[in-house]
């Protein structure tokens, strides 16, 4: 009986499997109505870093409809590239793409893989219109559809998630994420909202310290993004007391005065973009004690040496990556955590992960998303 069932449901798998796409529109996250013939059946993703969502609506099958993508998994996230070719060792002849807006990328390579559909970050916009590239995609039957998990997440994540469940075939799973997302986040701001009036303390974030030959500070994040995540994790973001947009700057003399209570900044494994290699590598596997390291060094420069938070030892990394991944429950626990440890004393956001990883990914967790001087640094 087990087995005239699995016959079963192995030939309804493949009736699906054959079943023509029906033609549908779909809104993108600029409000374009593309229409495209549903489920794809040939992805191009114009981020490759998007296959952190692709492989959590779509699991073991993943790559079964991606035809190619761009460079940047392998260049600036190589740690999870790594993940995902241990798990599927044949990405790595997965055709490479460059970047539109720095003028490497190829269209008439990726008209060459019959694509039916290419997702692009909504960043490229500007350049993807001058360049005209929809416009020529169209001509070739290839659908442009934009995406957009780090300009405006809170507004265009949950929109970008429902859009590539569509794209794949994967709505229900894609209401999942959403779901789970939802109730992730909820852990931190259901209590916050509980616990009435509380002191948020101030907080800067910096992004991306330590990549290139320049030692000062200080590239941050306005009222989205990772500011978004301080805000509400309980603390004050001080990027957006003057800064409105998604990234801007603050100069060494302003993050002085400000004297925030807690500093964070963002790494990953940038080594094969690094002229000097003083990046905080954090991220899938990574070395803390090597990590907390590069942390100490960074808070050497001049701007930092004064402050509160640099002598208490309130500095933290967090993995770069989350700010383009609609994972931000995870650092909201995490900051949470560093803010509030009394309020938020049980949580456990690397506990988190691992779930996340065990319901939705493909492959295996392994942490070292998160690192602090005060866990033995100082």
């Amino acid at each position: 009986m087990r087995m005239l069932k699995n016959v079963v449901l192995a030939l309804v798998a493949a009736v699906i499997a054959a079943a023509p796409a029906v033609a549908e529109e779909i809104t993108d996250v600029t409000g374009r109505k593309v229409e495209i013939a549903l489920p794809v059946k040939r992805i191009l993703l114009g981020e490759a870093r998007q296959i952190h969502v692709a492989a959590a609506l779509k699991g073991e099958h993943v790559f079964d409809t991606i035809v190619g993508w761009r460079d940047d998994l392998i260049k600036k996230d190589p740690d999870s590239y790594d993940g995902y070719r241990e798990r599927f060792p044949a990405i790595e002849t997965l055709p490479r793409f460059g970047y539109i807006p720095s003028g490497d990328f190829s269209l008439e390579a990726a008209i060459a893989l019959k694509p039916d559909v290419l997702t692009l970050n909504l960043e490229a916009r500007d350049a993807v219109e001058e360049s005209g590239v929809i416009d020529k995609a169209a001509a070739a039957g290839i659908a442009v559809v934009y995406l957009d998990f780090r300009v405006d997440p809170a507004r265009n994540s949950e929109r970008s998630v429902e859009i590539l469940g569509q794209i794949f075939g994967a709505e229900a799973r894609a209401q999942e994420f959403i779901d789970y997302r939802r109730a992730q986040i909820a852990v931190v701001t259901d209590r916050l909202a509980k616990a009435g009036a509380i002191e948020r303390p101030k907080v800067f974030i910096e992004r991306s310290p330590g990549i290139t030959g320049e030692t000062v500070c200080c590239r941050t994040f306005g009222p989205a993004n990772f500011g978004e995540m301080v805000e509400k994790a309980g603390g004050h973001n001080i990027g957006s007391d003057v800064i409105t947009a998604t990234f801007g700057d603050l100069n060494p003399e302003q993050l002085v005065v400000a004297n925030p209570d807690h500093v964070i900044v963002t790494g990953s494994n940038w080594s094969a973009e690094s002229d000097v290699n003083q990046f905080v590598a954090v991220g899938r596997g990574a070395d803390p004690g090597a990590a907390r390291e590069r942390l100490k060094g960074l808070m050497q420069r001049p701007a930092f040496a004064t402050l509160d938070a640099v002598k208490a030892g309130r500095v933290h990394a967090v993995w770069h990556q989350f700010y383009g991944a609609p994972y931000e429950f995870v650092p909201i626990q995490q900051f949470a955590e560093w803010f509030h440890p009394e309020l938020f004393a049980d949580i456990d956001p690397d506990r988190t992960f691992r779930e996340f990883h065990e319901k939705f990914l493909p492959i295996a967790y392994r942490p070292g998303y998160f690192v602090s001087l005060s866990d033995g640094g100082e």
